[in-house]
């Protein structure tokens, strides 16, 4: 078996870091727990949530569909129940557009720098 050297690879994340990586606030990840059962970070003894990947996709569902799409919690919640798999795939579809458009948004930048 060979050793990781990757040093960006983490097992889990903070609240912090994921509200960070969303920019959303920490009481808003905490309140989407409560809100849908789908989010369920590992705790420790002292309550500190410790978030895996697999918990980070799933939010950043979720965000696609509040914050994104504009649907209710409840509605979202509706989804995930009914077609998560469709609901994911739509998810990451949106993501990767939308870095497409800051990336060509960022070659507009550069080409109008160069005209």
């Amino acid at each position: 078996m060979a050793l990781n050297t990757d040093k960006n690879l983490k097992l889990y994340y903070s609240i912090k870091e994921v509200a960070e990586m969303l920019n959303v606030s920490e009481s808003m990840l905490r309140f989407w727990e409560k809100a849908i059962p789908a989010i369920k970070p590992k705790t420790t003894g002292n309550n500190i949530r410790q978030y895996t990947e697999k918990d980070i996709e799933d939010i950043k569902v979720i965000y696609n569909l509040v914050k994104v799409r504009g649907f209710k919690l409840a509605a979202a919640r509706k989804m995930l129940r009914e077609n998560k798999e469709g609901v994911d795939k739509n998810a990451r579809l949106m993501e990767t557009l939308i870095s497409v458009r800051d990336e060509l948004k960022e070659l507009k930048k550069q080409l109008d720098y160069l005209t």
